[in-house]
């Protein structure tokens, strides 16, 4: 990398301060070109910024790092500047007047793990802190960006270097002075590490799901209540709400916080039969956003005689909630509650209309997030691709532990192994795999 990139690292806009980061060896010609020399390192200082022809571009406070103790492991300045959008333009303009390339999404980070400044997984931390939007997925990230991972994944390999040895010495050096057991010594270690994976690679869904929220799916017959529901837990008018069937068509996500952790509510199309291919699309389509979330609101009618189809999407824990009970009572809600029970379901009748209603379900739903989410810690493993790994690795040592009379298949089982989890740091990790995960992170970082 001989080349030197610089980016926003704030948000675009009017404001107060904008940062703008360089970073690679031509920092410092830069410096000198645009704020007339290059500042004492690690100490800001207020420069004016100029332009080629000499005018003033801003007066702002200047840092330099030099390599090798900044963030990407290269030379790097930060340009703290007035936060109007002009003068970032204009800067902006300057650095690339002077040769310097936009940073691509994600570049900054990526050349301080080519520099070896952090792992992969750390890197990936390194996104998530930058993306969280609730409590949970900040510590979740910092956790991550602290090595909590890599860390557990340095062990998992040590354990795998010993249980190789072994297994080699045995079919190395079966004539030397190598004791008779030492082959099957290695069995209760990789027995531990079986489980340990199996346990973490299990933990990484729950990982991946304080990510991308717990998915909540709004789901029953048109006209049961579902998008007066939502507007009244989001807070806001997100959907549509007629006396007319089949008004809503596609699927509404509302992005909500539930006790700290994210969550993504769904209204979607009400189910029944319909020869609209409009209609019929979306009732697809909210059938399968139902199957895949982590929680189903089935909405009945309680003021209706009409006894709604029973979603084949429900599963057990699931709710059933029995709307519009501040309405004369009909048949469909008695009979939802009967379903209900036999599904093993809760059950629970309420209004939109009434804030004590709203304020039990929402509690509710803050049970059954804390439920799914929480735990005594943050979960090492965050990610599908974390998951995968952990899956394959795991596989690999069970195929070691089956290979008793053929050692150099198990030997080469747990090298398997090691170089699975290896990936998760990125050691191994191919270039196309490296691009797709840090394009990614937003610009500037």
């Amino acid at each position: 990398m001989t080349d030197t990139i610089f980016a926003p690292a704030t948000a675009p806009g009017r404001a107060a301060v904008a940062v703008v980061r360089m970073s690679g060896p031509a920092v410092r010609p830069a410096l000198r070109a645009l704020a007339g020399g290059v500042p004492r390192a690690r100490r800001a200082a207020l420069r004016t910024l100029r332009g080629a022809a000499g005018e003033a571009l801003d007066q702002a406070l200047v840092l330099y790092f030099p390599a090798p103790d900044s963030y990407t492991g290269e030379d790097v300045a930060e340009l703290q500047l007035h936060g109007g959008p002009a003068v970032v333009a204009a800067v902006i303009a300057a650095l690339a007047a002077l040769g310097l390339r936009l940073a691509e999404p994600g570049e900054f980070t990526r050349r301080a793990f080519e520099h070896g400044k952090l792992d992969l997984a750390q890197a990936e931390g390194v996104a998530d802190l930058v993306e969280a939007e609730t409590e949970a997925q900040r510590r979740q990230a910092l956790e991550q960006v602290g090595g909590r991972l890599s860390d557990v994944q340095a062990r998992w390999s040590e354990g795998l270097l010993e249980a190789l040895a072994m297994l080699e010495a045995a079919v190395d050096f079966p004539d030397e002075e190598v004791p008779a057991d030492v082959a099957s010594r290695a069995r209760p270690a990789l027995e531990q590490l079986v489980a340990e994976l199996d346990a973490a690679a299990a933990d990484a869904e729950r990982g991946e799901r304080v990510r991308e929220g717990y998915r909540i799916a709004l789901i029953g017959a048109p006209n049961a209540g579902k998008s007066t529901l939502l507007n009244a837990l989001a807070g806001r008018d997100a959907a549509i709400v007629t006396a007319t069937p089949g008004t809503t068509r596609d699927i509404i996500e509302v992005p909500m916080v539930l006790a700290g952790y994210k969550a993504v509510l769904a209204d979607t199309a009400g189910l029944r039969e319909t020869g609209d291919e409009i209609e019929a699309e979306g009732v697809r389509r909210a059938r399968a956003w139902a199957a895949g979330a982590d929680l189903r609101l089935w909405l009945v009618d309680g003021a209706s005689d009409e006894t709604p189809a029973v979603p084949m999407e429900l599963a057990p824990n699931d709710l059933c909630v029995v709307t519009k009970r501040d309405l004369p009572v009909g048949r469909a809600g008695a009979w939802a509650a009967q379903q209900a029970r036999r599904l093993r379901l809760g059950v629970a009748e309420l209004t939109a209309r009434g804030p004590g209603d709203l304020a039990w379900l929402r509690a509710t739903l803050e049970e059954r997030v804390v439920e799914a989410l929480a735990g005594a810690e943050p979960p090492a493993a965050t990610r599908l691709r974390h998951q995968e790994i952990l899956n394959e690795a795991a596989d690999r040592l069970r195929s070691a532990l089956r290979h008793d009379e053929h050692l150099e298949l198990a030997a080469e089982d747990v090298r398997l192994a090691a170089r699975a989890l290896d990936r998760i740091t990125g050691r191994i990790d191919p270039e196309n795999v490296l691009g797709r995960i840090f394009a990614t992170f937003c610009i500037g970082k």
